[in-house]
């Protein structure tokens, strides 16, 4: 069932969303060759609590860390280790905070160093599908029309589209429904209503959409051993239309970056 939120709510959420937001901005200077993801994860711990917010991922479903840490060929769901990053390689960080009683949860994969123009083109396709999907996310619309978005402008650029890991709905539970595949056929599944929030998240790989899962239970790599790249924010439904709780300002910021990309889904332009 479908639980819309107030006005209110949502309000409370953005706070929830944006201890997430600003968790990545922060991770974002990090993230550099020799650096561990275990110590990333420590750093994100830490700054969460000292927001006033919990570490959304630590204990959920018995997952042992504050951040899922996915590189290169893994998709999601990967455990912080000792193994330093290296130059060239890519991390999917997925972080979650409960602020308000609420849920915040969004991704960014970040290159580490110098990465190959193929993986770079892979980041940059993922992230702007991430965009015309949460296009769709409006009233008069249903979850296919925002499958149907994600899967024709990844696979236009001849990327597969992971099937068995999805978006959903988000609020005082990290997952609520619906589930929001990356995937579908325009005018499917249920409509879409005024105060819905959920994480849209594309998770495109570069070669095959084929996927396996780790004897650890979490673990998820591409079938291929390709790299697999993962974008995900948090929107609502607004007076019909899609409105961003979470930002990736805090992370453009962080390494010099420039982009109005979020712009179409706020009412007013976010101050950093």
């Amino acid at each position: 069932m479908i639980i819309p939120k107030s006005k209110e709510e949502i309000e409370l959420m953005r706070e929830s969303a944006l201890v997430v937001s600003k968790t990545l901005g922060m991770l974002a200077k990090e993230v550099k060759p020799g650096v561990t993801t275990l110590y990333l994860d420590k750093l994100a711990e830490d700054f969460i609590r000292s927001e006033g917010a919990i570490p959304g991922f630590l204990g959920l479903y018995d997952f042992p860390n504050t951040l899922c840490m996915s590189p290169n060929e893994q998709v999601v769901h990967g455990f912080p280790t000792t193994e330093p990053l290296r130059e060239g390689d890519i991390i999917s960080i997925d972080c979650g905070a409960i602020k308000n009683e609420f849920y915040g949860d969004h991704a960014y994969t970040f290159a580490v160093g110098e990465i190959d123009p193929e993986t770079e083109k892979l980041l940059q396709v993922t992230k702007e599908s991430l965009y015309v999907g949460i296009k769709e996310f409006r009233i008069g619309n249903r979850i296919g029309d925002v499958g149907y978005a994600i899967q024709k402008y990844t696979e236009n650029h001849g990327y597969g589209v992971v099937r068995e890991l999805v978006g959903h709905g988000l609020g005082r539970k990290m997952h609520e429904d619906p589930e929001m595949p990356n995937y579908g056929k325009r005018g499917r599944g249920k409509k879409f209503i005024e105060g819905m929030v959920v994480a849209i998240e594309p998770m495109i790989n570069m070669g095959t959409h084929k996927i396996r899962q780790h004897s650890d239970g979490w673990t998820i790599t591409t079938l291929d051993k390709k790299p697999s790249a993962h974008f995900e924010h948090n929107v609502a439904i607004v007076d019909g239309k899609p409105e961003l709780l979470s930002t990736f300002k805090y992370i453009y910021k962080a390494l010099g970056i420039e982009s109005d990309e979020e712009e179409p889904f706020r009412k007013e332009p976010l101050v950093v």
